[in-house]
């Protein structure tokens, strides 16, 4: 295992690139543990490697930035525990990590459902959105979900909408977005919290109402 990460992180500083380690910084991705590989040198590998848990939990403790990437993308969701979804989420330093682990392996684990309602109570900005930017994923990945988790998660939408964080309201906006768009009855429970959010005193609150219902529509489903 331990040489296979060795091998793995070999190729990633292999095919890194100063251009593209300088273009982190306009996405602000940081770079102070980045290589500089492209998203799709990442996923190339990824392929290659294949799933593999040990070897994921290998390249996350790297600390490493791409190989905290490409440790998301080889994990086998079926061996992902709660734990270790609370290990990772401490971790969280860049949007970009967050929505890709939360995009490509927690979306699709086990306890996806109980972190949401966890991370929205974290005060850290990339800990927060996680929990908004896995309700987004789970909103377009989990063909399984009832409508009544997405109704139940609402209220942690409606409640972390004064965050101004960029991080944090955008994650939030498009959340809400995703769950309105799953079908008739979450679209009019979505419009609705949108509708309030837009209306309100608070300008973040405004904001994210309003981004909402750029996809929702303004007429009610």
């Amino acid at each position: 295992m331990q040489a296979d990460a060795a091998s793995a992180l070999a190729w990633l500083k292999s095919h890194a690139s100063t251009a593209t380690l300088a273009g982190m910084t306009r996405y602000a991705i940081p770079q102070e543990h980045a290589l500089g590989v492209s998203m799709a040198d990442m996923k190339r590998l990824a392929r290659e490697l294949g799933r593999d848990h040990a070897l994921a939990a290998a390249l996350w403790d790297s600390g490493i930035y791409e190989a905290r990437m490409l440790a998301c993308m080889v994990d086998e969701p079926a061996l992902v525990t709660a734990a270790q979804m609370e290990r990772w989420c401490k971790d969280f330093d860049n949007w970009a990590i967050v929505d890709t682990v939360c995009f490509n392996l927690f979306d699709r684990v086990a306890p996806r459902w109980d972190k949401p309602a966890v991370w929205a109570a974290k005060k850290g900005e990339f800990h927060k959105r996680a929990a908004f930017a896995l309700l987004w994923a789970l909103a377009l990945h989990d063909k399984q979900a009832s409508d009544a988790q997405f109704l139940a998660a609402l209220p942690l939408l409606e409640a972390a909408a004064t965050d101004e964080r960029n991080f944090v309201k955008k994650a939030v906006a498009m959340a809400l977005a995703a769950v309105g768009r799953r079908n008739a009855q979450l679209a009019k429970a979505s419009v609705a919290l949108a509708r309030r959010l837009a209306a309100s005193d608070d300008a973040t609150a405004r904001w994210i109402g309003k981004d909402a219902l750029k996809t929702l529509g303004r007429a009610s489903p």
